[in-house]
């Protein structure tokens, strides 16, 4: 694929007008056929990066044979990459493979015979084993945040996976922390390094830090207060443990603040929800574990808080990169309780307490979001499409194109959000109403936890 259309891809398409100096550098030296390594912080934009190099290799004389491999290691990563992959590459045709997802649908988009294929490293090679994908015709293999592949335990998949993969097929690793060495069963050969770890734009240049100091070493209620002052935005609140996600999230929600919860014992649709609904503003707080902390990207979110201190500075640094993503600006609160410092890695631009620093006018807790979203039981495979919830919410449901926000269309549900004040009655009038001819069930979308 030529640069001139993905750079019009990236433009039209995207709404991003201007690349950042990482983009850049990375997109002019696109013609590298060696392997890469880029190190650049989380949320400076790597996939649109390493995109020019792999896109660039896409042989349009091949169109019908997998040609490129992009392996991340989590669920959300695979997605956003899958969204990203599917809007630059005109003319190719992309699938995603993810724990989670139905083995039987994978099965069928693999054999409409993709071009790209974005994967989680044990859903991949469950396919190879199974037969299903053959990789022997791969120009490009990528993977995404391998430091977080080794992290996870993927390194056995990783090793078998690798070893499947052409000799000939060039490798580019990216990782938003600098590895100290490359294991050898990747196959990786005198790579060509870009390292971005220290741009003066990276994104810890644009965020301020702050302890937040609990009397009580039970931090719940300083952490409500600290929601409550902050001003309306999108926040992440990180915990160490799932069953502290649940605790978090049910005091929280006892004091009718707007929150969604988020961790690995959750079933892929309730997943799937919490990111949708955080996203599109159903509700402005996502109480989640270091799962959140890679592969959430999600614009607008304003202040990142550590419930529970980092295991590692590398997990600091991650948890971090959800907030002053590209060119924003964002605020990191750490909670200590009695006797707890934060670590030194951590440079602290000062102590934030709450309800002095920033009393509120209106609490947070008085102030409900303005958006609520319908579910409706059909999506991809049922043949619907955004377009289609999209005029049904208009010609039966009555509201104007700019009441409407973000539409996600998943396999066999999908997610509408509406003016919060509408959405009672338009389920009432929508409940009567056919999509294509087919009766679809609507209901309210909540998070079941």
């Amino acid at each position: 694929m030529e640069q001139s259309t993905i750079l019009n891809n990236i433009k039209e398409k995207l709404g991003i007008v201007q690349l950042n100096a990482m983009q850049t550098t990375i997109a002019k030296r696109s013609d590298l056929s060696g392997d890469l390594i880029i190190y650049s912080p989380t949320g400076s934009g790597k996939t649109l990066a390493y995109s020019f190099n792999l896109l660039s290799r896409i042989n349009a004389s091949c169109i019908g044979q997998l040609q490129a491999i992009v392996v991340a290691p989590s669920r959300e990563l695979v997605m956003q990459i899958y969204d990203v992959m599917r809007v630059l590459a005109t003319g190719c045709k992309v699938t995603c493979l993810y724990g989670g997802h139905s083995v039987v649908d994978e099965k069928r988009s693999i054999e409409a015979l993709p071009d790209i294929v974005v994967a989680t490293p044990g859903r991949l090679l469950d396919h190879v084993k199974r037969g299903h994908v053959s990789l022997n015709g791969v120009k490009v293999v990528v993977i995404d945040e391998f430091d977080k592949c080794l992290e996870l335990g993927f390194e056995g998949e990783m090793r078998q996976l690798c070893r499947c993969m052409p000799p000939c097929a060039q490798h580019i690793l990216t990782s938003a922390t600098v590895l100290d060495e490359i294991p050898a069963y990747t196959g990786i050969s005198h790579p060509k390094i870009f390292d971005f770890t220290h741009d003066s734009n990276a994104p810890s240049s644009r965020m301020k830090t702050y302890q937040v100091k609990s009397a009580s070493k039970d931090k719940l209620d300083t952490l409500l207060q600290l929601l409550q002052s902050l001003p309306n935005g999108r926040t992440i609140v990180f915990v160490n443990y799932r069953e502290a996600v649940a605790r978090v999230y049910q005091h929280l929600k006892s004091r009718n603040m707007s929150v969604g919860l988020y961790h690995g014992a959750l079933d892929q649709i309730e997943r799937e929800k919490a990111i949708a609904l955080f996203a599109n503003g159903t509700f402005q707080i996502l109480v989640t574990t270091d799962l959140g902390a890679r592969g959430l990207d999600i614009d607008g979110v304003k202040h990142i808080v550590h419930y529970h201190m980092p295991i590692s500075p590398e997990v600091f640094v991650h948890r971090n990169g959800r907030t002053a993503r590209v060119d924003a600006r964002g605020s990191v609160f750490v909670v200590t309780g009695p006797g707890e410092e934060p670590p030194g890695y951590m440079h602290l631009d000062g102590v934030y307490t709450p309800m002095e620093l920033n009393p509120p006018t209106t609490k947070r807790e008085e102030v409900f979001p303005t958006i609520a979203t319908i579910y409706f039981k059909a999506g991809k495979k049922e043949k619907i499409s955004k377009g289609d919830i999209l005029g049904f919410l208009i010609h039966q449901g009555g509201l104007s194109a700019t009441d409407i926000g973000t539409i996600n269309v998943f396999d066999h549900y999908s997610l509408a959000a509406v003016p919060r004040n509408t959405i009672e009655n338009l389920i009432s009038k929508l409940s009567h109403c056919k999509i294509k001819s087919k009766k679809v069930l609507v209901s309210r979308a909540v998070q079941r936890v």
